[in-house]
């Protein structure tokens, strides 16, 4: 049997993957690559399921957010400073000989002013100068006079204070404290003279060109310092206070200042933290208690910091003492350690060194490590020196002195793997005038002059290399071995005097974690510079970034044997593929620096430098991993389980770094000013959004131009390379991931352009037009939602739809605002939006033409149509809108025609049609297409409801009867209505006039849903299936009516008894009326004729009357008490419907000795059993005895039961076999010999059943058959008498009656007379049967029989 090849093409679709794409050419490993995708394309179709059910697809776009957002993960974990630097020592430098390698540049070298340098030459005290790098300014101090300048022009203009008299010694540039000057001042420059300290506020403007012009206003708030030589002032960003030093003792001032003057003193004080009582005395007491101390000994403070992050003061005093500080309201001494206490410690890992352990070794300077930058126990329990970073090797050292001096000790240090390198006896750096240490780590020693070297002054200039330390984090859990900084010695023209960061501090983040990162931020923030005063002017230096230095390098190739292509490689060595192919990235996109010939920073677009960084990114990019033997779940797709080349690692590092700043952002913000309403403004610079999106377009650009080379990127061509399985799945993998970052970019670029479009309208009009919880969302809504997120999208599409509407209410037309839409971000305005846009205008054109008019009607036509185009796409804003447009403009029947066919577009499946048919079940997902139907139809409720208003004010006919335009459109809207084929909406229609208390609406509709509606809703609501008899009577259908009417009283509704009743009786006089209509349909379980119907209803009306009867019977009954009364009212009145005729008999009639309900349940019933029906009479004569004895005053016992006898006969019709007149007749005349208190008159028994309608030949022949039966208890004469006077009594009547009646013959008949002849003729031939007056009677009746013959 043959075998089947597998197809060369899998029949699975791989996320990702080239589908439809012709496979690879056959290779020698083709039979293993058949037999992988066979088993890879039938696996268990158990496992498929659950693969599906496990491992939901993301989209690309939410496939590649997860990677960014992975990759700002990774990136915000770039080890803490106490990682890498930990305790020891270290001292690996590397100081490049290539110019690419340098971490420094020399930006720019700015002279001071000509007047500053004449000025300068007249001076008596000398001169002193600055910078102030949050003024871009310079300042200068010539005896008592203040100059400042714009060091960053030409020939600036000299701001100068003057008015002081007394030399001054420091100024300080600060931040003031909030509230106590007026916004405009934004800075206050503490100026410190001989004298007093005042301060002096500074307000700034920026120009046009970027410059900022400064002003100083004098505060007149100054403080006496006469006596004190304040050298050194700090003041607090944080809360705005300043402190100062005494160059001549060790006390710590504060210059407090206020707004107001406070009871006890004024605006301003100086307070001394330090020696309050020796602060207190004046300046000439000190001068004579200063010959009365020695001075020998005594310390001075020669540096002053500042920590706001964890509210600390260090002092620094010339015996190298470091005092920790803890600062509240007063300042309080945490802790102090000298010099020499410090390096007690460092003996076991430094060895004997004389950098540390020298005679003229000192502290200079303290540099603060923040709370952001360093993890560190606030406030401080103890200090120690961590770790000791030495000098780079001295290059001038001889090599063998310097293996002599690290081996002149039998002590070996300890300093882990860094020991090798560093140098612990190096002089490199010394002398040292002055040292800087900036965040992140930029360190800088400045050494003097040396003139027998011929050497200027100069500064060694280090950083580490971060990105070094982020590879040793990834690659080994020795972070701090990656711990090498980059160095360089830089010359400067003359002496410095200070140091400044010119741009803000460094924070990559804002924890120690990720706080270095510079590579992370290095597209986002602008590279560092730092100013250096000196006696010529300002020096200022850039940091070079990662990016710059690899731009260089391709620019700078090494001259070695390898070249540029040896560079690259070293640099993947050193950072990793993956940093290797981010940095080749933005290179190639433009993003390298360099300070050109003019001291300018500009982007290097050499073409060179721009190829060989694309080189670099494709061909060291590395390759994609598979590995089959690592998938642990059978069930996930081989795909997943591919692991990205470095090369899209890099791809998302440069794209992560771009969009860091603006990720997690939020969109807009509030701006709330006093007397001003709150403002919408930009959280990000909408620069900065331009610079990102074309930086983002740049990146773009170049994909696609270089699709063709980019593994993953190139497309099917790409097939014809993997030679086995494996390498094909990670091929399919890597385009996936790689493709989905394309769509990523293509995203934000097309986000960012909506943020832009959003910006240049008036953002508060356009989010006024919203519904409160989508502005709600528009307020919250960041970047990364937007980006990626659907509800951040449809966000957008609602705010895009918003800011169209405007500008149609503004006049614009509506295509050029579309089609700008679409041209700058076409995902959030689409071809049906703009077809939705159009449909408005034409609304809007309609409003102003007037919708009355032929051309209003035309042009909303014209809408409607446009509407009924994109009905899909239309969202419940617009239909909202556009139906209440149409109805202002009376056009009822469009905006019914429009909602029935958005109705049918939502829902084209029709479920909700089959969620009605199964009864509405909830919880399932089919109510969600009936609540988007629902939708739609109460805008067609509302539409009627307008064009009921409007037509019920207006006539509808006009004097000559033609119907008027009301009229019309009434007319219009109902056809429309009534013609809908959409059962769902009938259905829903039918509801809503039944809410409204419209029901009787339905009885004048024509269509065939009416009478399903009312059959499907009559099972479960009583209002309906009181409608539906009505439709069956109003439609001459009276036996449908009666069905439904008996339906009623049978089914299940909480109906009250009488309720039933009535149904039944309208029930069967519905069935009793002649019907035009064929109701065989209409009638079930087998009942197909109009008499069987009838029967039906008749019998259960009876028991319904008997249960009646029973309920109000035990209603009166003072029997039934407490809560079986109630439970007994209960069942019989509403909550069992109608009893069972059994039921009633046993369980109520019965029981309670309702013997007359008894007798009529046996005719109900057809019960003839005699004895039952004997006993049953029996009971009742007794029962009715008793009741009439037991109620005073009341009929007598005998009448009593003459009126009950008489009751029941009639409700039992003299049913022979129910009321026997045998049995009563017995009964009566048993009672009637009984003894009474008081006893029935004469004949009463007779008169009772006559009374009855009970024929007299029948009552008759039972007291004939009782007189002569001789049997108890009628024997003896009384008894006797008894029956003969009846049977008298009987014949008078009889023939009486017969003659009022005028009958031809006596008693009716021959026989009738010769009955009553002969019963007399023998009772009067017996001479005891009769009294006397029973004779006379007799003869009487006689004579009248005889007479008349």
């Amino acid at each position: 049997m043959a075998a089947v090849a597998g197809p060369q093409t899998p029949q699975r679709q791989l996320p990702g993957g080239f589908i439809n794409t012709p496979a690879p050419a056959p290779s020698i490993f083709a039979p293993q690559a058949a037999q992988l995708r066979q088993n890879q394309q039938t696996p268990a179709p158990t496992n498929n399921n659950a693969a599906q059910s496990c491992a939901p697809q993301l989209s690309p776009v939410d496939r590649a957010a997860r990677t960014i957002n992975e990759t700002l993960r990774q990136e915000q974990n770039f080890p803490e400073l106490e990682k890498y630097v930990v305790q020891g020592m270290s001292g690996e430098y590397e100081i490049p000989t290539n110019p690419a390698w340098l971490p420094y540049q020399k930006l720019r070298m700015y002279d001071l002013p000509t007047s500053i340098i004449e000025q300068a030459n007249q001076t008596v005290g000398g001169l002193q100068m600055g910078v102030m790098p949050g003024l871009s300014h310079c300042w200068a101090v010539m005896d008592n006079c203040l100059y400042m300048w714009d060091y960053t022009v030409n020939n600036p203009e000299l701001i100068g204070y003057e008015e002081n008299p007394h030399p001054i010694t420091a100024v300080k540039l600060v931040k003031p404290k909030p509230g106590v000057f007026v916004k405009e001042i934004t800075h206050v420059i503490v100026v410190a003279t001989s004298d007093t300290m005042l301060l002096l506020g500074v307000s700034t403007q920026t120009t046009q060109t970027g410059a900022k012009t400064v002003a100083l206003y004098n505060t007149r708030m100054w403080i006496h310092t006469k006596g004190l030589n304040v050298r050194q002032i700090e003041a607090s960003n944080k809360t705005g206070r300043i402190f100062f030093l005494d160059a001549g003792s060790e006390d710590i001032y504060e210059f407090q200042y206020q707004q107001e003057e406070g009871w006890f003193r004024g605006k301003c004080a100086r307070i001394c933290h330090t020696s309050s009582g020796y602060d207190f005395m004046p300046p000439p007491m000190k001068a004579v208690s200063s010959l009365f101390v020695s001075s020998q000994g005594h310390k001075r403070l020669q540096r002053l910091v500042l920590d706001d992050t964890r509210d600390l003061l260090y002092t620094l005093s010339d015996t190298s003492e470091i005092k920790v500080w803890l600062v509240k309201d007063q300042i309080k001494l945490g802790l102090f350690r000298g010099l020499g206490s410090l390096l007690q410690n460092l003996g076991h890992f430094t060895g004997p060194t004389d950098l540390l352990y020298g005679r003229d070794v000192r502290l200079i300077d303290l540099s603060v490590i923040t709370a952001t930058e360093g993890d560190a126990q606030n406030p401080p329990s103890s200090m120690q020196v961590l770790h000791v970073r030495f000098p780079p090797k001295d290059p001038n050292a001889n090599a063998q002195q310097q293996q002599q001096q690290s081996g002149s000790t039998a002590m070996t240090p300890y300093s882990g793997s860094q020991q090798g390198s560093t140098d612990t006896s190096s002089r490199a750096l010394s002398p040292t005038d002055s040292a800087y240490r900036l965040p992140p780590g930029y360190f800088m020693a400045f050494q003097p002059q040396n003139m027998q070297q011929g050497r200027r002054e100069r500064v060694f200039c280090a950083a580490p290399d971060f990105a070094r330390l982020k590879n040793a984090q990834q690659g080994s859990s020795n972070v701090s071995s990656g711990f090498v900084e980059f160095g360089q010695w830089i010359d400067l023209p003359s002496g410095h005097s200070t140091v400044a960061l010119v741009t803000p501090d460094f924070a990559a983040t804002s924890t120690p974690v990720g706080y270095g990162n510079e590579m992370a931020v290095q597209f986002d923030r602008p590279s560092a510079e730092i100013a250096i005063m000196t006696a010529d002017g300002v020096q200022t230096i850039r940091r070079r970034r990662l990016v710059d230095v690899f731009a260089s390098m391709m620019r700078y190739a090494s001259t070695d044997e390898e070249g540029r292509d040896g560079d690259i490689k070293r640099f993947v060595r050193t950072y990793g593929r993956g940093e290797t192919a981010a940095t080749a990235l933005a290179v190639a996109c433009g993003q390298g620096m360099d300070v050109t010939s003019e001291a300018r920073v500009t982007a290097i677009t050499d073409p060179d430098v721009a190829e060989g960084a694309r080189k670099a990114f494709i061909d060291h990019g590395g390759k994609p991993e598979y590995n089959a033997n690592a998938v642990v779940d059978r069930n996930a797709e081989p795909i997943d389980s591919v692991r990205p080349s470095p090369r899209h690692e890099g791809l998302a590092l440069y794209i992560s770094r771009l969009v860091r700043s603006i990720w997690i952002t939020c969109i807009m913000r509030v701006e709330i000013q006093p007397g001003v309403p709150p403002t919408l403004a930009p959280t990000v610079e909408l620069e900065k959004l331009r610079s990102v999106q074309r930086d983002l377009n740049t990146l773009s650009d170049f994909l696609n131009r270089n699709k063709p080379f980019i593994e993953g990127l190139a497309g099917p061509q790409a097939l014809g390379r993997p030679s086995t399985r494996q390498e094909e799945i990670a091929l399919h993998g890597e385009h996936r991931a790689m493709n989905s970052l394309v769509q990523l970019i293509n995203s934000i670029v097309e986000g960012i352009s909506f943020v832009l479009v959003l910006f240049d309208e008036r953002l508060e009009d356009i989010l006024a037009v919203l519904p409160e919880d989508s502005r709600r969302k528009a307020r919250d809504l960041t970047f990364e939602q937007l980006f990626i997120s659907a509800p951040g999208r449809e966000l957008a599409k609602e705010l895009v739809k918003a800011i169209v509407n405007r500008n149609i209410a503004n006049g614009s037309n509506v295509d050029t605002v579309a089609e700008a839409l679409r041209r700058r971000c076409g995902s959030f305005c689409s071809a049906d939006d703009v077809v939705i846009f159009k449909a408005q205008e034409q609304v809007k054109r309609a409003s102003e033409a007037g919708g009355q008019s032929e051309t209003g009607r035309v042009l909303l036509n014209e809408s409607q149509r446009l509407f009924q185009k994109v009905a899909g796409s239309l969202t419940g804003e617009h239909m909202i809108w556009a139906v209440s447009q149409y109805l202002g403009m009376s056009f009822y029947a469009g905006a019914v025609q429009l909602c029935l066919v958005v109705a049918q577009e939502r829902d084209r499946a029709r479920r909700a049609a089959t969620w009605l048919r199964d009864g509405s079940p909830e919880g399932d997902t089919r109510k969600t297409d009936f609540e988007k139907r629902k939708f739609c139809y109460d805008l067609v409720f509302a539409s009627i409801e307008a064009l009921e208003r409007e037509t019920d004010a207006a006539a509808l006919q006009n004097a000559d009867g033609q119907s008027t335009l009301a009229a019309r459109r009434r007319s219009e809207a109902y056809d429309i209505i009534d013609s809908s084929s959409d059962t769902v909406f009938q259905t829903c229609l039918y509801d809503w006039y039944t809410s409204k208390g419209h029901a009787n609406k339905l009885l004048e509709v024509r269509t065939p849903y009416v009478l399903d509606y009312l059959t499907r809703r009559s099972a479960t609501d009583r209002a309906h299936a009181d409608l539906l008899w009505r439709y069956h009577a109003h439609n001459n259908d009276f036996l449908a009516a009666a069905a439904t009417q008996l339906e009623l009283a049978k089914g299940g509704f909480p109906l009250r008894l009488e309720e039933r009743i009535g149904y039944l009786s309208r029930a069967r006089t519905n069935a009793s009326t002649r019907s035009s209509s064929s109701t065989s349909a209409l009638l079930d379980g087998g009942r197909q004729n109009k008499q069987q119907l009838l029967r039906e209803i008749s019998d259960l009306l009876d028991v319904a009357t008997l249960q009646d009867d029973i309920l109000q019977r035990m209603k009166s009954d003072p029997r039934l008490t407490g809560q079986r009364r109630a439970i007994v009212l209960e069942t019989l009145e509403s909550s069992q419907g109608i009893l069972d005729v059994g039921e009633l008999f046993n369980q109520f009639s019965d029981q309670a000795g309702y013997h007359d309900i008894n007798l009529c349940i046996f005719r109900v019933a057809d019960h003839r059993n005699p004895a039952d029906v004997e006993r049953s009479w029996e009971d009742l004569i007794r029962s009715e005895h008793n009741r009439a004895l037991a109620e005073k005053g009341g009929p007598e016992p005998w009448e009593r039961i003459g009126v009950k006898v008489q009751e029941m006969g009639r409700k039992l019709d003299l049913d022979e076999a129910i009321f026997p007149v045998r049995t009563l007749v017995r009964q009566l005349e048993v009672y009637s010999l009984e003894a009474h208190e008081r006893a029935p008159p004469a004949n009463w028994a007779v008169e009772v059943l006559m009374a009855c309608g009970v024929p007299a030949a029948g009552v008759l022949a039972e007291l004939e058959q009782l007189f002569y039966a001789n049997g108890a208890p009628f024997v003896g004469q009384r008894a006797k008498r008894v029956l003969a006077g009846g049977m008298v009594e009987v014949c008078r009547r009889w023939v009486g009656e017969s003659e009022r009646a005028g009958e031809r013959v006596v008693c009716g008949s021959e026989e009738g007379a010769g009955m009553v002849r002969d019963c007399l003729g023998s009772l009067l031939r017996g001479s005891r049967d009769l009294d006397d007056r029973g004779r006379r009677e007799a003869e009487e009746v006689v004579r009248v029989i005889e007479g008349v013959r």
